[in-house]
């Protein structure tokens, strides 16, 4: 495979993950690790992903701005976003995980109606404070630097003592065997206190995403209540997943 090849492939799986580990590209690209870290190196001089220990995080998913439009997808996450907005009733407690998606719809939720919202990241709190309409409550913990959200004993205690309406969370992999999956184990932990602190979770997840899957479960599929990809619901793509106990929107 030639370099320019494999940096494509690099840049693809970045971008559509957030973040990649350095030894799963180089097994799926069959080279070795060093070739991995030398095409990561020239990437981030080029400013396309952000080379950090072991892997890369895509350039969209670490900007501090929260007006960035450097985001895979972002057409088809704000498809999404408008989707998830229309769950939310007047007086509704929620949610809201860390990951472009989730940020889409933080910055599409409505001016109306009055909700409470409680997050673990940092860029969606930020946006949220925009809202005059949403009172804001931070999870707090350990701040991983490459996802910018709460991490470890504290976050986890603290959505121990919480309930909400609603959970809408991303995922790296989701699979409808499998169920959802990362390669953070932190993030894992915490996605599990914030499913189990929600009546109804919803996941929201571009297409590119179904039918991937990683070494780390958050959670089986039927643990979701909701389901959102920017596709009809009635698209044959979607089909493993209705024979789940899940609802497709």
């Amino acid at each position: 495979m030639l370099k320019e090849e494999r940096q494509q492939k690099i840049l693809s799986e970045v971008e559509l993950h957030n973040r990649i580990l350095l030894t799963d590209i180089a097994e799926t690209l069959d080279v070795s690790i060093d070739t991995v870290r030398r095409d990561v190196k020239e990437l981030d001089g080029d400013h396309k992903l952000r080379k950090v220990h072991g892997g890369a995080i895509s350039l969209g998913f670490t900007t501090n701005s929260t007006r960035n439009t450097n985001v895979y997808k972002l057409a088809e996450k704000s498809v999404i976003a408008e989707k998830a907005s229309t769950l939310l009733k007047d007086g509704a407690v929620i949610f809201i995980d860390g990951g472009t998606t989730c940020l889409e719809l933080t910055r599409l939720l409505p001016t109306t109606p009055e909700l409470t919202c409680f997050t673990h990241s940092l860029p969606v709190a930020m946006e949220l404070l925009h809202k005059p309409n949403v009172s804001v409550i931070m999870v707090g913990g350990q701040v991983s630097k490459e996802s910018q959200t709460s991490v470890g004993a504290s976050a986890i205690h603290q959505l121990s003592e919480i309930r909400v309406d609603f959970s809408f969370i991303g995922t790296g992999y989701v699979d409808s065997q499998y169920g959802l999956t990362e390669f953070d184990w932190d993030i894992v932990q915490v996605k599990k206190a914030v499913i189990k602190c929600a009546k109804k979770t919803v996941l929201l997840s571009i297409s590119e995403k179904l039918n991937s899957q990683h070494r780390y479960k958050t959670c089986d599929i039927n643990a979701i209540n909701t389901m959102i990809t920017e596709l009809s619901p009635e698209n044959k793509l979607l089909n493993p997943f209705r024979q789940h106990d899940i609802r497709l929107l």
